[in-house]
């Protein structure tokens, strides 16, 4: 039986960490397991704040809203500064270090800096930063199984955007090799 996952993803609207989220949720769901998806938006989409909660257990979820996550990625500084010390200790903070210049000095978790929006475009992968820090977060605490996160991208991804579905196991790949 593997640890639950209490995972927020934080950042601007339009940095597709409601879709990451979804991801996640959806992976769990693959395996049979307990999930929970709640996405919570600024007021307004694109440049506003956008946050999301998930929860993936093999207990039945008690509330989507996760206050005390073991993993967290943020994706700009507000984000970075309203939810690092939210984590659990002995959790995992992944942090887009081409937005947030900030390092934690927390000792009791796991922080990762990852320059994800700069390795998004240097692959030629521009919008895609939200599931390299995926791709972290799933080496650093292996969620699910490799086919179950891959069929959660492929359930995310409707058929009219199929060539998406390739450009995301590449960004899921960079993010699991960093």
């Amino acid at each position: 039986m593997r640890e639950d996952l209490n995972l927020v993803l934080a950042g601007f609207g339009g940095q597709g960490l409601l879709f990451a989220g979804k991801v996640t949720a959806y992976a769990g769901l693959m395996e049979g397991r307990e999930i929970s998806w709640l996405p919570s938006y600024g007021p307004e989409m694109r440049g506003g704040t956008a946050n999301c909660s998930v929860c993936v257990s093999d207990e039945p979820i008690g509330s989507p809203l996760v206050l005390e996550p073991n993993a967290l990625i943020a994706m700009n500084l507000p984000s970075y500064d309203k939810f690092i010390d939210t984590v659990k200790p002995g959790g995992v903070a992944l942090v887009d270090s081409t937005m947030v210049e900030k390092k934690s000095e927390r000792t009791d978790i796991k922080a990762f800096y990852v320059p994800a929006t700069r390795l998004a475009d240097e692959a030629g992968l521009k919008g895609l930063a939200n599931i390299i820090l995926l791709g972290k977060l799933w080496k650093e605490m292996g969620f699910c199984s490799p086919e179950a996160l891959q069929k959660g991208l492929e359930k995310c991804i409707p058929a009219s955007k199929a060539a998406m579905l390739e450009l995301n196991r590449k960004a899921l790949q960079i993010g699991m090799d960093q």
